[in-house]
């Protein structure tokens, strides 16, 4: 048995000795030509970088029509409703202009009877200040 054990230990120590053999002899010209090809990978990316055209806009799309500044004050609420809303929110934009009622602030609308959508981000954090 220790025979065998002898053997397989002296086969180690050679495939250990050839492996150190090939990393030292193999393992610098590996690592130089790794280098080599990496700085040419890098420099034919910096060469594709510099052929492509500038991206410029010439012509922005008309997808959205403009709007007008509200022309009653800031908030606006429904005749029908019970909130107010700032004019650019959602539920300002269904309002129909017979039925708008306009606020120059929000201490008016609520006087007036209204509370804030919580549907409309920022309404009502002004008053909490």
């Amino acid at each position: 048995m220790e025979t065998s054990s002898a053997k397989i230990q002296e086969f180690w120590q050679k495939i250990k000795v050839f492996a150190d053999d090939l990393i030292s002899e193999w393992g610098l010209i590996a690592i130089v030509l790794l280098v080599g090809l990496a700085s040419f990978g890098l420099g034919r990316l910096s060469a594709l970088e510099d052929s492509r055209p500038p991206i410029t806009i010439t012509q922005a799309p008309m997808d959205m029509k403009p709007r007008s500044m509200a022309p009653g004050g800031l908030y606006v609420a429904s005749r029908s409703g019970s909130a107010y809303y700032y004019p650019w929110c959602a539920g300002a934009t269904r309002i129909l202009p017979s039925n708008q009622v306009w606020f120059q602030s929000e201490e008016a609308a609520r006087k007036a009877g209204y509370s804030a959508a919580k549907n409309c981000k920022g309404l009502g954090a002004v008053s909490s200040q």
